[in-house]
């Protein structure tokens, strides 16, 4: 029988490889094949990556986003790229986080890792194809283009703005938003 286990020493290699990765972060896959009728993966988000809003329309199955560890925040989109709603969640101990949530396909969203070593385990229904993974946004830059940067950091800013509206402040401080 084979089994996975999921231990400290594991995720630790996960978050030190995103660190040194281009896009800083790293995902390992659960499920064995793109063919599996649930695909799994692990993924280490750090607070540098930027992940171009998308959604999953092309491949019409919703995603299952559970934090692991860390703070995560779920931007949720217009159709012409204005920010609707952000979710917050994660392992963190602030009033009222959830541990996860699950995203709609039709859905323009990304996530912003708000923590150093942040972690998700994605769910969604197989089989993969890489071809409809994702549907990326037209109004939004491309990852690596050069508005991306500056788009990226005015989202967190945003994202730590409300984070900060919605919490205690002595709560916010003693973790380390990035």
């Amino acid at each position: 029988m084979i089994m996975d286990v999921f231990s400290s020493k594991y995720l630790n290699t996960l978050i030190s490889e995103a660190g040194v990765s281009d896009r800083k972060r790293q995902h390992r896959n659960i499920h064995r094949s793109f063919d599996e009728k649930c695909q799994r993966l692990i993924n280490a988000i750090g607070v540098d990556s930027y992940i171009a809003p998308h959604r999953h329309r092309l491949d019409p199955k919703s995603e299952c986003l559970i934090a692991v560890r860390g703070l995560f925040a779920a931007v949720i989109f217009s159709d012409k790229g204005t920010v609707e709603k952000i979710d917050f969640f994660g392992t963190e101990k602030f009033k009222n986080l959830s541990v996860g949530l699950e995203l709609p396909p039709e859905v323009w969203h990304t996530v912003v890792a708000l923590t150093q070593g942040s972690i998700l385990c994605e769910v969604k229904e197989g089989p993969f194809d890489p071809k409809k993974a994702k549907e990326f946004a037209p109004w939004a830059p491309s990852e690596g283009s050069a508005d991306a940067q500056d788009y990226f950091d005015q989202l967190r800013a945003l994202c730590k703005q409300r984070l900060l509206e919605s919490s205690d402040e002595r709560t916010f401080e003693t973790y380390s938003i990035a």
